[in-house]
């Protein structure tokens, strides 16, 4: 919003500084696109997150977080550990259908489903 006003400003001052038969039509602000980072997420900061949201759990061995760890199994959660765990990943701004959070029983695959979605955060 600032930077809509202040862009209005800035060419506002522009266009009052040059002579009448030079001015020229300006692009309205609200074409102007700003990008701030690329699209999705880095693999490793996808990886710090997801072991910080599995060292957070008290069930879980610290020594068997891989990222090749199956949640059942090498991790030994529960189905309802594993939507708690799949609640916490939505920590990534990331809502995740019912069926897509069946498919996610491993570290990986969860690294993969995050950094696959254009909205995760």
């Amino acid at each position: 919003m600032f930077r809509l006003a202040s862009l209005r400003i800035a060419s506002a001052r522009v266009l009052a500084t040059r002579p009448t038969a030079v001015r020229r039509t300006v692009m309205p602000a609200l074409a102007l696109r700003w990008y701030s980072a690329g699209n999705g997420l880095h693999h490793s900061v996808v990886l710090d997150q997801i072991f910080q949201v599995l060292h957070d759990f008290d069930k879980i061995h610290k020594e068997n977080i891989s990222s090749g760890a199956d949640f059942s199994i090498a991790l030994g959660l529960d189905s309802l550990d594993t939507l708690k765990l799949i609640m916490a990943i939505e920590a990534f701004s990331v809502e995740i259908p019912d069926e897509d959070a069946m498919r996610i029983t491993t570290v990986a695959a969860t690294i993969n489903y995050i950094q696959g979605r254009d909205d995760a955060r």
